[in-house]
């Protein structure tokens, strides 16, 4: 049977589905514990999603039957609701298509002949198009979309910046991908997508406090506390982009001597070693440089190195948090320079302090769009997505 639609639940009926979706499967008395509900009160509020074929007990296939074991743990029917997420960058579009605990299914890419909004979309619905031929064969449907970009969003509808892309003026990028795919669509902040991944579905799975940092292009960031991701209108700015970490360091564009952008960013990290050496001198290229022990290489990537953690250490001072992610194109950087990172975040880091656990992911714009798919999965069992 299908599953009855998220949308009617509400109250303590929702928290049920809720708690199963992110944390499942999960016994009727880890829920109960969890939700601070009585074994007869979890009962009354699980047999309606049951019934309606929301819910399942593990290992059973369809509609819960009241013959079963009533040890057998609660779970979602993962493959009922398929969901379409995207990347945006500079030059191409990543797509994936996950199940609604954010599992990849397939996945797509293409390149961008154009930065303008209807490029863009049109990229974006051929992508959609592809992967969604993958549920034709099982007579299955996309219950929602959700795309992310580097820029600045509003309302989960409106671009309103989009620096990458060049967009200066607002785009109604949600309204223009509903119309174009068919299905309600999202639209978020890439690093906000990525950390609510994370949240809900990824390696920082059920911690209430963690940060996201990314290098890269561009210096980005992420939090959740209290079991919620910190959301803002200021999100796509890049605020750590100026952060001071080195009064000696280069100068930024904008002429911040030593600020996260000047030490860490790609860009500067590549220029600086491009004038050093008197010739173009790529990204990885420099930190293969440095590792060989190249003697103008190796004091930049280190001095980067040391900047990095400086700004994991202000991240983990001011949050108050010991669990952060970093990835990005620039996340290499962490295993090349790994002891001057730690010398670094040791610097600004009281030894009093509990130690600071750093995941580093290599860049994967896959999981970037999976990122988009979460931002559309959040919207649909939260009942918030845009012009429903």
């Amino acid at each position: 049977m299908t599953p009855a639609p998220w949308a009617p639940l509400s109250g303590p009926t929702h928290a049920v589905a809720l708690e199963v979706l992110r944390r499942g499967p999960l016994s009727r008395s880890e829920l109960a514990r969890r939700l601070d509900l009585s074994a007869g009160s979890l009962t009354r509020l699980a047999k309606p999603l049951l019934d309606s074929g929301l819910l399942v007990e593990s290992g059973s296939t369809g509609h819960a039957s009241r013959a079963g074991r009533p040890t057998r743990p609660l779970d979602v029917v993962a493959d009922a609701h398929h969901f379409i997420g995207a990347k945006i960058t500079h030059e191409d579009a990543h797509a994936v298509l996950t199940t609604l605990r954010a599992e990849v299914v397939a996945s797509a890419r293409a390149d961008l002949p154009g930065r303008d909004p209807a490029s863009v979309v049109a990229v974006l619905r051929g992508l959609a198009a592809e992967l969604g031929a993958e549920l034709a064969p099982r007579s299955r449907h996309i219950t929602a979309a959700g795309v992310s970009l580097g820029g600045s969003v509003a309302d989960h509808a409106t671009v309103t910046a989009a620096p990458f892309l060049e967009w200066d003026d607002d785009v109604p990028l949600g309204a223009l991908l509903s119309d174009a795919f068919g299905v309600p669509t999202a639209v978020d902040n890439d690093l906000l997508a990525l950390t609510r991944a994370e949240h809900w579905f990824g390696a920082a799975r059920g911690r209430d406090r963690f940060a996201v940092l990314t290098v890269g292009a561009g210096i980005g960031y992420g939090l959740v506390t209290h079991d919620r991701v910190v959301d803002s209108p200021d999100a796509g700015v890049g605020l750590l982009g100026h952060f001071p970490l080195d009064p000696l360091g280069p100068l930024c564009p904008r002429g911040h001597r030593g600020c996260a952008t000047a030490m860490l960013s790609t860009a500067s990290l590549c220029a600086a070693a491009s004038v050093g050496l008197r010739r173009d001198v790529g990204y990885d290229e420099c930190l293969d440089l440095a590792a060989s022990g190249d003697p103008v290489a190796g004091p930049l990537v280190l001095a980067s190195g040391r900047a990095l953690g400086r700004l994991v250490a202000a991240v983990a001072n001011l949050t108050l948090t010991t669990e952060i992610v970093l990835t990005g194109e620039g996340s290499r950087l962490a295993e090349v320079a790994r002891d001057a990172l730690r010398e670094g975040l040791a610097y600004d880091r009281d030894p009093r302090a509990s130690a600071v656990s750093l995941d580093v992911r290599p860049v994967d714009f896959g999981l970037w769009a999976r990122g988009a798919a979460v931002t559309a999965i959040q919207a649909y069992v939260l009942g918030r997505i845009p012009g429903r």
